[in-house]
């Protein structure tokens, strides 16, 4: 059970996070809905204190009010754990096949997911040969018009909503190569939807080329992308073929029989 904390004193962006984490603690000690009176008791916050976070975090849903006067664990965090717990998943599911494409072309393989308007990477099989250098590195981000994952992603995605894309970003170009006109990517994109695979060719970085296809979970939503990056002399589009049967083959480990949902 949680001690009780020192004495309030100031309040600070940082010690409102404490306290609101102190009080998800303490719910989560609890099977039944929690009175105001018992959760300012074992956090050690005034009662005044604790309604006032306690309303904040049911506004965004990290907390529920039960009968008048008590509060439970909100359908937020659950939302939000099985959003991590997917993407645990998906890496655990697509490393071994990750290690059997790099083992069988020797070159870095990558996965990678969306957050906004930005490609993620969250797992690499490394090349020691490879010169590939800034955006297949774990936690790093790149736009999605850029990278031949983001591409797949926004394949995904109506002519609209491209062009609110192309319109909220600017279509911000890093290498002579990079895409930055609406109707060329909208071009591309179709291309990636006839193919199922998308490319980048020295778009985030000179001398850097990239093959991806697109991995989706049992609903058919595509939740992560798989590519395989070489530096340009080493490129070889026949890749292609190999790519998407080992995307194909993660999607299936999680759950996908082929009924895309768009």
């Amino acid at each position: 059970m949680s001690q009780p904390n020192p004495p309030e004193s100031g309040k600070g962006p940082i010690q409102v996070i404490e306290r609101m984490m102190n009080l998800l603690e303490v719910l989560s000690y609890h099977h039944e809905p929690v009175s105001l009176k018992q959760l300012a008791l074992e956090s050690g916050l005034h009662p005044s204190t604790a309604h006032r976070i306690l309303l904040a975090m049911t506004t965004s849903g990290f907390v529920e009010r039960g009968e008048p006067g008590t509060y439970r664990l909100g359908i937020r965090l659950l939302e939000l754990g099985n959003l991590v717990k997917s993407r645990i998943n998906i890496r655990e599911s697509a490393m071994p096949l990750m290690q059997e494409l790099h083992q069988a072309t020797g070159e870095s393989v990558n996965l990678g997911i969306r957050q906004e308007d930005e490609i993620v990477y969250v797992d690499r099989t490394s090349s020691g040969r490879s010169a590939v250098r800034i955006v297949h590195i774990v936690g790093a981000r790149a736009p999605l018009h850029l990278t031949a994952t983001g591409k797949l992603f926004l394949a995904e995605e109506s002519a609209a909503q491209v062009r609110d894309y192309c319109r909220r970003t600017g279509l911000p170009g890093q290498t002579p190569s990079s895409i930055t006109d609406a109707a060329k990517l909208e071009r591309e994109l179709d291309k990636v939807r006839r193919h199922g695979v998308a490319y980048d060719l020295d778009e985030v970085e000179v001398g850097v080329r990239c093959i991806a296809a697109g991995i989706r979970d049992d609903s058919g939503h595509m939740v992560a992308g798989l590519s395989l990056s070489s530096p340009a002399e080493r490129f070889n589009p026949d890749w292609a073929a190999r790519v998407r049967a080992t995307a194909d083959e993660i999607s299936r480990a999680l759950g996908y029989g082929g009924n895309r949902q768009r």
